[in-house]
């Protein structure tokens, strides 16, 4: 019997389209010889869909058509299963019963633990890192806090709120012009590089500050990175065991990978705008960047980063298949840890095949480290079967009926 994997997908992100991207390949590649795929797309005001068609990235380029002929579902658990049940129609028939989520989802109010949240609380097994790792994992500032804490490897920062930033300008600009210019410029929960800028004064931070507050109420600033070389690491596993896949050099004209280099310029998409969104035209998303891979790294440096990788994504709580990103300073190999990415764009798949790691197998993999991680989790207590209230009201001089 096929274990029926529930694809959760889109979500109210800015990265909305770029899950869709992740998603489909990841769905044309996951072996239905042992899974059946589910598709679940969560449209951008949050209602739920599923329905075959939802595999086809042509769809989405006409969203009425999801909502005229897929199957607007909850999700949730009832007698002993976790089913998608119709919303709306005279009786809300159970449209599919599902064995297992696997979030391949991007950026907030979805990749940064709050789908994870709901899976966890009505107890269905899912893929990827729970609520925690996903929560550290997309908030920049609490990530370089936990890693400095662990006295990993990253360069100097700081991190306010936009409130902090309207009501008391000159303090911030003041700690700010404590680190060494030039200083980058990143919203702390968004992905994909979207709203970063590299300042290299006063004039250009105060618009960079302007650009990330307008994704984000959290603003991270670090230092820049000098004679940069970008380099990437999957990293699969759990908190008790850790494998890296092939180390990619990022080629970038820009002083960061921009959404453009990630998601565009492989493709035939066009920029919309100033949120920068791929419309009409095919997109194989991550895997369309340009890259040398493998990295081209002594033995000594790819040991380390290899090293650092491991160690951070632990130190993280991750699981599942995550991406590191690195910034090497070339005049003295200096290895430091950029951010990682919980669940990656393109699943981080090409880095594996580098090491003769199909995509099939990858994701065979991050299924059964989600199943191995709920079978952990549901074995640890988490509740009494003892009830505290009862004789509460007795004892306690509540008085009263629930009504």
């Amino acid at each position: 019997m096929k274990i029926r994997v529930g694809v959760i997908f889109g979500g109210e992100s800015v990265e909305h389209e770029v899950s869709i991207i992740t998603a489909i390949q990841a769905m044309n590649k996951i072996d239905e010889e042992k899974y059946e795929i589910i598709p679940i797309y969560i449209t951008k005001d949050r209602e739920w869909y599923t329905g075959s068609m939802l595999r086809d990235i042509d769809v989405y380029q006409d969203l009425s058509l999801i909502k005229k002929y897929a199957s607007n579902v909850v999700l949730y658990y009832k007698n002993g299963s976790y089913i998608l049940q119709k919303k709306n129609g005279l009786f809300k028939s159970i449209v599919k019963e599902i064995d297992i989520a696997f979030p391949i989802v991007h950026g907030t109010n979805v990749e940064d633990g709050v789908l994870q949240g709901y899976l966890q609380t009505i107890g269905i097994p899912y893929v990827g890192p729970n609520v925690y790792a996903g929560v550290v994992g997309q908030d920049k500032a609490f990530m370089k806090d936990v890693w400095a804490a662990a006295n990993l490897p990253i360069k100097n920062y700081t991190w306010f709120y936009d409130s902090d930033y309207r009501q008391n300008t000159d303090d911030v600009l003041k700690k700010i012009k404590k680190l060494k210019f030039p200083v980058i410029i990143k919203p702390a929960t968004t992905g994909s590089s979207v709203g970063i800028s590299v300042c290299k004064n006063e004039e250009e931070l105060k618009d960079g500050i302007d650009e990330a507050i307008q994704y984000d109420s959290k603003i991270v600033v670090e230092e820049v990175v000098e004679n940069l070389k970008e380099v990437n690491i999957a990293v699969m596993g759990n908190y008790e065991h850790q494998k890296v896949s092939e180390i990619e050099e990022v080629l970038s004209s820009n002083k960061f990978l921009t959404f453009a280099d990630k998601y565009i310029s492989g493709g035939k998409g066009k920029l919309k705008g100033k949120m920068k969104v791929p419309v009409k035209g095919p997109s194989k998303g991550m895997a369309s960047a340009n890259r040398k891979l493998p990295a081209n790294l002594d033995d000594e440096v790819r040991e380390e980063v290899e090293r650092i990788a491991k160690k951070a994504f632990k130190v993280l709580g991750s699981s599942g298949n995550s991406r590191i990103d690195f910034l090497i300073d070339e005049d003295d190999n200096k290895v430091y840890l950029n951010e990682i990415n919980s669940i990656p764009g393109s699943l981080a798949f090409y880095l594996w095949e580098a090491k003769d790691i199909s995509f099939t197998t990858i994701l065979d993999d991050m299924i059964k480290i989600g199943i191995k991680d709920y079978k952990k989790r549901v074995s640890k207590t988490h509740s009494f079967e003892s009830n505290i209230l009862e004789g509460f009201a007795a004892h306690s001089g509540v008085k009263g009926k629930l009504k």
